[in-house]
């Protein structure tokens, strides 16, 4: 799980890059779970809202810089 105080302290390029791998993990994590694969299940709830709190993140930047 990533803090908040934690994302705040990277660059735009960076949670980018860190949004991109949730959401690569997120699709495997689910393709795991339609297969009963899954060894984790509450990574699934992690994963989903490490996402959330990037995408709030880059809008409050993005509001800010208007």
């Amino acid at each position: 799980m990533t803090k908040a105080t934690d994302l705040r302290a990277n660059s735009d390029d960076q949670l980018n890059e860190q949004l991109g791998q949730l959401k690569r993990e997120q699709f495997n994590l689910r393709f795991q779970a339609a297969t009963s694969q899954l060894e984790k299940p509450s990574r699934v709830r992690e994963v989903r809202r490490d996402i959330a709190r990037i995408k709030t993140l880059q809008a409050q930047r993005a509001a800010a810089a208007k």
